[in-house]
């Protein structure tokens, strides 16, 4: 079943039932996750042609995040049961999911190996890297960033939004990035800076 959702549109809430694996077709989706104590960590940002919800097919029974659209966003949500059926009978669908889970583990583990052993700075640029898509096939040089609040940068890299802010204003300064009609572009740059250690 193909979804339609506006920016800011929740598409389904921690806690509830996990019945469905979603696919983008189109925009960007937030996953994030609240403690118990109330504190809200975004653990993933996602684009076109990436799955999510897929902790249903590993027995998951209630999501354990929330998924919010970020850009105007179109899903194709596929039942757990039709998916399982799908992978058995569909040689290109198996290995387009089994290929995108094993490069998604590779993302966890690098997420993890940045938060434990970079500095916020390297964070944030691994961050716009990543949200801009960079080094993946749709990628064009010249693509601008979903819009993405300070807020949410830091919520992905576990700071405050006033050091986004200052590292942001850095990054503008030294031409890793610009800003266009409120939008923004990564430069190459930027890259090497991430690269360099």
């Amino acid at each position: 079943m193909v979804a339609e959702f506006r920016k800011d549109e929740q598409i389904y809430s921690q806690g509830d039932a996990a019945e469905s694996v979603m696919y983008i077709q189109k925009g960007n989706v937030k996953f994030s996750v609240v403690s118990a104590s109330g504190k809200v960590a975004v653990v993933a940002m996602l684009g076109p042609s990436d799955f999510f919800g897929e902790g249903c097919m590993a027995g998951q029974s209630v999501r354990t995040g929330t998924a919010t659209a970020i850009t105007s966003t179109t899903l194709l949500a596929i039942d757990k049961k039709e998916l399982l059926r799908m992978l058995r009978t569909q040689d290109k669908l198996s290995n387009c999911f089994v290929g995108y889970m094993l490069s998604h583990n590779n993302r966890v583990v690098d997420n993890l190996i940045d938060h434990l052993f970079n500095s916020c700075e390297k964070r944030l640029a691994r961050a716009l890297l990543v949200l801009g898509r960079y080094g993946k096939v749709q990628h064009q040089p010249d693509d601008e960033l979903p819009t993405v609040s300070q807020e949410t940068l830091s919520e992905i890299i576990g700071t405050t939004r006033s050091r986004v802010n200052f590292f942001m204003n850095k990054f503008r300064k030294l031409g890793f990035i610009e800003y266009h009609n409120r939008k923004i572009k990564i430069n190459k740059s930027l890259l090497t800076f991430v690269l360099d250690e």
